[in-house]
């Protein structure tokens, strides 16, 4: 069942491989300078909503930071952020001199994997975010390039669907010998003898066994779950945010979308719906002037559909180009094989047109 990303924040059951034996990860709350702690080199969050933040800022004026920063020890006295870039943010606009903290010790992959799911749990994010780093977070479980997620999750696509389709032939194929019975050997023909029967007998119980072998005896090998999938189950399942089926069917394309739709959606500035939409605009200029236009005038999907349905028609008509010649001859081809020419009223229509085309052959 889909959990709800408020319901969890920083409570993913993915497990993260930091040293729980250090004395700083206990979970206790201190409170430090503000200039102590430094934001790492990459950051899986890219893109902050103005007005979120400038209600997160107002509400930490009021209330101060109800929710601790996570940070970890990179040198002597040094602290590097691990999750809570938004409260760190708002806290350097108000001025704020401390700030609380739980400090960890975790290595860079192990802090990278803890920012990854604390913004896959965040409630604002948009597609495009989620999709790639959920992408992120399956390489480094699997260690392996980021480039070679999406065709590993295509192949284990293809090796569940002949999974199954080869599960159910095996099915077809017990039901079928199942059919063989005495009845069938009464109506077996005369010449047949006691030899050929007996084969035809064996000949069925061989096939059987080679279908109990294909469902039953595979190789031990075969039997075996492929290990990257059992870790991508394990990433979907502590996320409980879709399944990996669900994600490699509908995430994956999105991010075939030309570069300036998907930088809008990372932005937040359009819906999925929309960009799927306005993506079907092939010219780039084109398209940038339409996207700039339907963000600025929040334009809905279906002012958007009307919109392109309306400019496809005339640039068709436009271009099409009036091949006389073309239409003349595929005119004359029907005719050769339809029937008119057994019908004596439209045999007499074909006269005359006849007629006028030979008219203006005479004209040139």
């Amino acid at each position: 069942m889909r959990r709800t990303k408020t319901s969890q924040p920083l409570k993913s059951k993915i497990e993260v491989p930091w040293d729980t034996t250090g004395a700083l990860n206990s979970d206790s709350q201190v409170s430090i300078s503000l200039d102590r702690i430094s934001l790492p080199p990459t950051q899986p969050r890219r893109y902050f909503d103005s007005e979120a933040l400038r209600q997160l800022t107002e509400s930490i004026k009021q209330h101060g930071i109800l929710q601790p920063l996570l940070v970890r020890i990179v040198d002597a006295g040094k602290l590097e952020l691990v999750a809570g870039e938004r409260r760190y943010r708002a806290a350097l606009e108000i001025g704020l001199k401390e700030v609380p903290v739980v400090i960890r010790e975790l290595d860079e992959n192990a802090a990278y994997q803890l920012a990854l799911i604390e913004n896959l749990l965040r409630e604002d994010l948009n597609p495009v975010e989620e999709t790639e780093g959920i992408l992120q977070l399956l390489a480094l479980k699997l260690g392996r390039n980021l480039e070679e997620i999406p065709p590993l999750l295509r192949r284990l696509q293809h090796e569940r669907k002949a999974s199954a389709k080869s599960s159910n032939n095996v099915i077809g194929k017990k039901k079928f010998d199942s059919l063989l019975s005495e009845e069938d050997t009464e109506s077996a023909p005369d010449n047949l003898d006691d030899n050929d029967v007996e084969s035809n007998v064996l000949d069925s119980e061989e096939v059987s066994n080679n279908v109990i072998g294909k469902g039953d005896d595979k190789p031990e090998a075969d039997n075996q779950v492929n290990p990257d999938l059992i870790i991508v189950e394990e990433v979907f399942d502590g996320l409980g945010l879709m399944t990996w089926e669900s994600f490699a069917n509908n995430r994956l394309p999105l991010l075939n979308l030309p570069e300036d739709i998907l930088e809008a959606l990372r932005k937040g500035n359009l819906e999925y719906t929309k960009a799927k939409a306005i993506a079907q605009i092939q010219d780039k200029d084109e398209r940038t002037a339409f996207l700039e236009q339907a963000i600025a005038q929040n334009w809905s999907l279906s002012e958007i559909k009307q919109y392109i349905s309306e400019n496809k028609a005339p640039n068709t008509q436009k271009t099409e180009p009036n091949n006389y010649k073309e239409r003349f001859t595929a005119a004359t081809a029907k005719l050769r094989k339809s029937r008119i020419w057994s019908d004596p009223s439209k045999r007499k229509q074909v006269e005359k047109l006849l007629d006028q085309l030979e008219m203006l052959g005479n004209v040139g």
